[in-house]
């Protein structure tokens, strides 16, 4: 957290999100990424994300999906390589009811992957996933490939998860995002926070899908858990103090102004913050 000086001499303390340094892996913004049992529908997005991201956890089921994509960038060689473009899984985690024989050796054989299986059944392989990373790499921040897709019921149990595993004020257990081919997701405890949207003065190098604008303009603000008071800066209809709750009033398909590189959000309670990622 960081603290602003106003005029008059006092300090407001507020969360600031680099979000596209995030995910170009600038020094400072390593994290862990977690593939989940969804479709990746967005390969271009899940190669950057792969190519920086340490360690690579598969929950379960979500091998399966990288051995898919695996195959077809083999059939997109020529010539065709013995692996193929993702290989280097580090583990897979779950009670492994969902991982087929062919991704477990694939990824045991041709890579250096650990698979644990861990047959609680009163968690999920996505928590089973996020404890592991929390204990082997304490702090560091987790982007969820797959989140909020599916099932009803799955994206309600990921959206459970994403409130459940940040109760620290200050994301001291480390930050985490649901990151699909279409949105953005993330956790807005409450308090001031700024989220960058626009970094024209970024610095992409090789990636194909991230840059310094790689969001759409459409913006959700969500009080999944209770009802908060939320005032905004920076969107086409912007709200101060703002009473929002299920059954009642909600900021949904808000839009971005063209020139708002940083969007204002302060809430009274924690809230779901999401926005779209431009279309291929």
């Amino acid at each position: 957290m960081a603290e602003m000086e106003l005029a008059e001499g006092n300090t407001v303390t507020f969360t600031e999100w680099h979000l596209i340094r995030q995910f170009l892996c600038y020094p400072g913004y390593s994290f862990a990424l977690i593939v989940l049992n969804q479709p990746i529908k967005d390969e271009d997005l899940f190669s950057d994300l792969w190519s920086i991201a340490e360690p690579r956890v598969a929950a379960d089921g979500g091998a399966n999906r990288i051995y898919d994509l695996n195959r077809k960038s083999l059939l997109r060689e020529h010539p065709p390589s013995s692996a193929g473009n993702y290989v280097n899984l580090d583990t897979i985690i779950g009670d492994l009811d969902s991982l087929s024989d062919e991704s477990r050796h694939f990824f045991t054989t041709k890579g250096d992957c650990t698979v644990i299986h861990d047959p609680d059944q009163y968690s999920t392989d996505f928590t089973k996933a996020v404890r592991l990373v929390r204990k082997e790499y304490p702090g560091r921040d987790i982007v969820c490939m797959g989140g909020l897709g599916g099932r009803v019921d799955q994206g309600l149990s990921q959206l459970h998860h994403l409130y459940l595993f940040q109760r620290s004020p200050t994301y001291a257990d480390g930050k985490m995002f649901f990151l699909s081919g279409e949105s953005l997701s993330f956790l807005l405890k409450a308090g001031k926070h700024l989220i960058h949207v626009r970094e024209p003065d970024a610095d992409a190098g090789n990636f194909s899908r991230m840059g310094g604008d790689p969001f759409a303009k459409y913006v959700g603000i969500i009080p999944v858990k209770e009802p908060s008071v939320i005032t905004t800066k920076g969107l086409e209809w912007d709200v101060e103090n703002w009473p929002t709750e299920f059954g009642g009033q909600m900021s949904t398909s808000n839009h971005v102004l063209p020139e708002t590189k940083v969007v204002e959000v302060e809430t009274t309670k924690d809230v779901l913050f999401t926005i779209a990622l431009k279309s291929l």
